[in-house]
C-alpha cells in the first residue's frame, strides 16, 4: 500500500482485505497529486489506535480522512469522534448482505458526529478520493484548476459519447 511522506489524506480501513475493494480512492487521489497515507486498524478490535490516530491527524497534517470499513462498519464514526477533520466513511461490500450493512452503519451517525457517506461499491471508492479532493480544493487553488480541467473534461468525454451514440443510431 502506498504511503507518502507528506500526506494530506488519511486512509483508514478496517481490515486488509478491504484494500482490493477501495483501492480506487488512491487513484483517484494520485490522479490528483494528493499524499495520502494507508492504514489498516478496527473500531472494535484496536480502538486505542484508532482514537491515537485520530487524536494526532491534524498535527501529523492531514486534512480529511477516508474511513472505509465493511459489517459493522463504525470506523468512520469512531474515527469522527475523536478529529475536527472531515471524515468521509466508506463502506465496504459485504458477502452477507452486499454492503447493505456497511452503508446502514456508516451513514447512520447519531447528530453531533458527521460522516460523509459514499456508496457501497461501484463510484463510491473513486468517489471519496475525489471528495477529498474537492475538501482540500476549498483551501488550494492549484487543486481547484485541476478539477476545474477533470469536469471540463468529463464534459468532452460525454459529448464524444453522445455524438457517437447518435450517429450509431441515424
Amino acid at each position: 500500500m502506498p504511503q507518502s511522506n507528506n500526506p494530506r489524506v488519511g486512509i483508514v480501513m478496517g481490515s486488509d482485505s478491504d484494500w482490493p475493494k477501495i483501492k480506487a480512492v488512491a487513484a483517484a487521489l494520485d490522479e490528483f497529486g494528493v499524499a495520502y497515507e494507508v492504514r489498516v486498524m478496527s473500531a472494535h478490535r484496536t480502538p486505542a489506535v484508532v482514537s491515537e490516530y485520530a487524536q494526532t491527524a491534524i498535527d501529523r497534517g492531514l486534512e480529511t480522512i477516508i474511513a472505509a470499513a465493511g459489517g459493522a462498519a463504525h470506523l468512520a464514526g469512531v474515527v469522527a469522534a475523536h478529529t475536527t477533520l472531515p471524515v468521509i466513511g466508506l463502506p465496504v461490500p459485504t458477502p452477507d448482505l452486499g454492503g447493505l450493512d456497511s452503508l446502514l452503519s456508516t451513514v447512520q451517525m447519531p447528530g453531533d458526529v458527521p460522516v460523509a457517506s459514499m456508496a457501497v461499491g461501484m463510484g463510491g471508492p473513486r468517489n471519496a478520493g475525489l471528495f477529498a479532493v474537492q475538501i482540500l480544493a476549498t483551501a488550494d487553488a492549484g487543486l481547484r484548476e485541476k478539477l476545474v480541467a477533470f469536469k471540463q473534461q468529463l464534459t468532452k468525454k460525454i459529448a464524444a459519447k453522445d455524438a457517437k451514440l447518435r450517429d450509431s443510431l441515424s
